[in-house]
């Protein structure tokens, strides 16, 4: 509070404060806290505080989230082969061992945290938890988020967002799932990006669907190792001209391989660690890659894509949207060969009339604003 010329007093609005509940490791990968990240920075630059609970496992990002400039409160490390026992309270989550601990203690270590930092909003984003864990968080947060992919277990949230595309089927996937005055966010236009891709995008010429440069991301992990798959391609006759990106995880299981087979392809770079691919994906004409959150990103930027699944829970929207044109989806990572990623790529560089018409497909289901309409509905402003 502050006084004015007059003596009247100004109230001040209190600042917002946001907990994200979050996890990354070799097994789950980076993307849900890469993803929670870019909502963290959007709402730092409307004024809100933003604070992190991660567990200490093997692969986690506590460090890069410190680094980005906020804290994280590091849960005690675990066995990450940690197998939970059967509930007496139902069926466990599918990917309930990716907690690396009973819930029930998972639960009781974050809400000591909760209890110093006492959030407005607690934000959850993590396969493991259900609504047996929201529901005895709730009284420590006035709200709670759910960030979710899977549709495959009940929440207990005000508000739940899945930036997912399944078509017609996508405004049925939560029912029954969240309260009856729980509010959805579904789909693309809800997709949690940086704000360089709205502003790349916003400068960029529309694509000519000739292929000169290609990317190769298969997410932040890739625990096997599928740049290595795309590079024995790459390899092959007809694709040994391309320039080409390869950019790898902090995470990566093999970097000196990878390295080797870059300095053996012509006209190859590659990076680790990259905070944004934006300016990568905005100079390729073709990407090949995961079909994780950077799903989102590049569909932003009208970049067409070889897709291949590097996760169980990736395949049936991968599925969905190869149906309705939006990638070419070679399907999950055990089936598919060197010898299929070559030949998809001859495809795809034979037919730039495909590749233009995909990058348009791809731009209109991507708009690159859904962090400022979800702050908007954090923050009150909608």
């Amino acid at each position: 509070m502050v006084v004015g010329h007059a003596g009247s007093q100004i109230r001040m609005k209190p600042t917002p404060v946001f907990s994200f509940r979050v996890d990354a490791s070799l097994t789950m990968g980076t993307g849900h806290v890469m993803r929670c990240l870019t909502l963290a920075e959007a709402l730092r630059t409307r004024g809100a505080q933003c604070h992190f609970i991660c567990r200490s496992h093997l692969g986690n990002l506590i460090a890069t989230i410190r680094q980005r400039g906020f804290s994280v409160a590091a849960l005690p490390s675990v066995f990450e082969d940690f197998q939970p026992q059967a509930d007496d309270v139902g069926l466990l989550p599918s990917h309930a061992h990716w907690l690396g601990c009973d819930w029930r203690i998972d639960a009781e270590q974050t809400l000591d945290v909760l209890h110093v930092i006492k959030p407005d909003w607690l934000m959850i984003d993590h396969y493991s938890i259900d609504a047996r864990w929201e529901r005895r968080l709730a009284p420590a947060s006035k709200r709670v988020m759910v960030i979710d992919d899977l549709a495959d277990r009940e929440h207990e949230c005000d508000l739940l967002l899945d930036q997912n595309w399944f078509g017609e089927q996508a405004p049925g996937r939560y029912r029954g799932l969240v309260p009856a005055g729980c509010r959805c966010m579904l789909g693309p236009a809800y997709a949690l990006l940086r704000p360089e891709y709205a502003q790349l995008r916003s400068l960029m010429p529309p694509r000519d669907g000739i292929v000169r440069r290609a990317l190769v991301f298969m997410g932040g992990s890739d625990p096997a190792n599928q740049t290595g798959k795309v590079l024995d391609a790459l390899m092959q006759p007809g694709l040994d001209q391309l320039v080409v990106d390869v950019v790898i995880g902090v995470n990566h299981p093999d970097p000196q391989g990878i390295a080797r087979k870059v300095e053996a392809r012509p006209a190859t770079n590659l990076y680790s660690g990259l905070p944004s691919l934006a300016g990568w994906m905005a100079r390729a004409d073709l990407m090949i890659g995961g079909g994780g959150s950077t799903t989102w990103e590049r569909m932003c930027l009208g970049l067409p894509a070889v897709v291949i699944s590097i996760a169980d829970n990736q395949a049936p929207t991968n599925l969905a949207m190869t149906k309705a044109g939006y990638i070419d989806f070679l399907g999950e990572m055990d089936s598919v060969s060197v010898d299929m990623v070559a030949a998809a790529l001859r495809r795809r560089l034979a037919n730039p009339y495909a590749l233009k018409l995909m990058s348009v497909l791809t731009q209109d289901l991507v708009t690159g604003t859904g962090s400022r309409v979800v702050c908007a509905h954090l923050l009150g402003e909608s």
